[in-house]
């Protein structure tokens, strides 16, 4: 896009500039979009499995809901507590859906759409996604109230748990594809298995991996059952107690774009990101545009968040800690070790 501006007589500074922004609204408008309509489709969801209509009132088939509740909430009065620290009170929202957004820059929807496409795109995501708990550590800290202060505490140990077997899963990845460039990362997955299937989730080896990357970005998004930070029954709403209007908004906007992140990560990493599910020529896979291999790929993720979410009950804390630092980090550990050993064995050749 640059180059287009530069040919039509844009000095190169100024072309680089406009063509960024333009790439970041591109990304970031639909994303609000898409948080809209994924949190009337998981309601749906939880809907059809409790035997419900949900939203269908609001527009044909309720489609138009989430925008009116989106409205309802823009119109409310931002109130803040007395007794808050009114400066990270409301600078708190705003660092949650910041680095919500900015995590999308190095995701890509297929090879070279992508606004980013950095070598150590991997590590620019856990980097830029960890900041996330800032959010939710000063909301709770700044409300001055006990409930959310009980809830910043749990976000950051359970964030901190996560983000360990999040990162040796990572490892995993990255060795076999030998690179931390997300467009590499899917491209190393083509023929993966037996040349046939595209995606390390098909290895044997790395299929359990993809089950704890599932199982731990639910975690890390605080989604159910994983959800103790704003556990209603016991914390009210955790660090959103407080939080009306705007702000509440802010935290619900970045909580769902985090969850479809998350949604894309998986694809991305086990699943063959924009590449179709089987690499035979047979069958026309490959004419479908790869953005809409990534889509569908991410509705099957989102479709497993909400079915979790309405069928498994909440686990107690000390559950949470246990899976997280007594089962997930020694596996991950272990299926660093195996990989590494078995990559040295079959694709490097040095003895045992």
């Amino acid at each position: 896009m640059t180059d287009f501006f530069v040919r039509n007589g844009m000095l190169y500074d100024w072309a680089w500039t406009l063509a960024t922004i333009i790439g970041i609204l591109v990304i970031a408008l639909p994303l609000m979009l898409a948080v809209a309509m994924v949190i009337y489709a998981e309601r749906k969801i939880w809907a059809a499995i409790a035997l419900r209509r949900g939203p269908n009132v609001v527009g044909p088939w309720g489609l138009l809901q989430s925008f009116a509740d989106g409205l309802k909430v823009f119109l409310k009065e931002t109130i803040v507590p007395s007794s808050a620290n009114k400066g990270l009170f409301l600078l708190a929202p705003i660092i949650t859906f910041t680095t919500a957004l900015i995590v999308w820059a190095v995701v890509p929807f297929d090879v070279g759409v992508v606004l980013t496409d950095i070598n150590v795109g991997l590590l620019y995501i856990l980097a830029a996604s960890s900041l996330g708990v800032y959010g939710v550590i000063i909301a709770g800290w700044a409300s001055n109230s006990k409930y959310p202060f009980f809830s910043a505490m749990r976000a950051a140990a359970q964030m901190v748990s996560y983000e360990v077997a999040l990162g040796f899963v990572i490892i995993c990845v990255v060795l076999y594809a030998g690179s931390f460039n997300l467009t590499a990362i899917v491209m190393a997955q083509q023929g993966n298995v037996l040349g046939l299937f595209n995606g390390f989730g098909f290895n044997p080896l790395l299929f359990p991996m993809a089950v704890v990357f599932l199982i731990s970005s639910m975690a890390e998004t605080f989604r159910t059952p994983f959800d103790l930070v704003e556990a209603e029954s016991e914390l009210v709403a955790g660090h959103q107690t407080e939080y009306s209007s705007m702000s509440f908004a802010l935290f619900w906007l970045g909580e769902y774009a985090n969850v479809i992140l998350m949604c894309a990560l998986n694809a991305i990493l086990f699943w063959g990101g924009f590449l179709p599910p089987l690499n035979i020529d047979l069958i026309p896979w490959f004419d479908i545009p790869g953005i809409l291999w990534l889509f569908l790929k991410m509705s099957i993720f989102f479709f497993i968040f909400g079915w979790v979410k309405a069928t498994v009950p909440r686990y107690r804390y000390d559950q949470l800690m246990r899976l997280g630092w007594k089962v997930f980090l020694p596996l991950s550990l272990l299926f660093v070790v195996l990989i590494s050993g078995w990559l040295m064995l079959t694709r490097y050749g040095v003895p045992a």
